[in-house]
């Protein structure tokens, strides 16, 4: 199964669309995560006609998608257990955040947003990833999205652009 990662949209004050790397990438792949951070209820219902999503909303979503998708959850793919969350909060770094918010939980993979910058690490046998931003890259170097492969073994994958 193969699953295409993003956050951080911004969508329509930093971009009017996805990139077509992105969107092609979406059409290639068995679904989308996607960290929060949509801005508007459009992309999400644009994204839920073209796959299978799973996302939270972030935290410049408004009620509408809060309500439609919640702040965190945990979805099973292929046998493996996905954690889901923004990332936002006052204390500690986003990393920090994330790890404390999962650490409770079995989970295999934790996807985050919220720092707009990616991360690809694996500590304590939890594979954390956040793919960045497609649209919005603040202080990184370049826009990003990520590809998680699952099979035997967990495959992630930054593409930067």
């Amino acid at each position: 199964m193969k699953i295409t990662v993003i956050s951080d949209t911004h969508m329509p004050r930093k971009a009017k669309t996805l990139p077509t790397r992105v969107i092609k990438s979406i059409e290639r792949t068995d679904a989308l995560i996607h960290a929060g951070d949509f801005t508007s209820p459009n992309l999400l219902y644009y994204l839920e006609a073209l796959t299978h999503v799973e996302a939270v909303a972030g935290n410049n979503d408004g009620y509408e998608i809060i309500l439609h998708l919640g702040t965190k959850k945990i979805v099973e793919m292929n046998g493996y257990r996905i954690g889901i969350i923004h990332g936002e909060g006052i204390h500690s770094t986003t990393i920090q955040r994330v790890k404390q918010a999962f650490a409770n939980d079995r989970v295999d993979i934790v996807i985050f947003g919220h720092s707009h910058q990616a991360y690809n690490k694996w500590e304590d046998g939890v594979l954390y990833f956040n793919p960045g931003s497609p649209t919005d890259k603040r202080r990184s170097p370049k826009y990003s999205y990520g590809e998680i492969t699952l099979g035997d073994k967990i495959k992630a994958e930054i593409f930067y652009f």
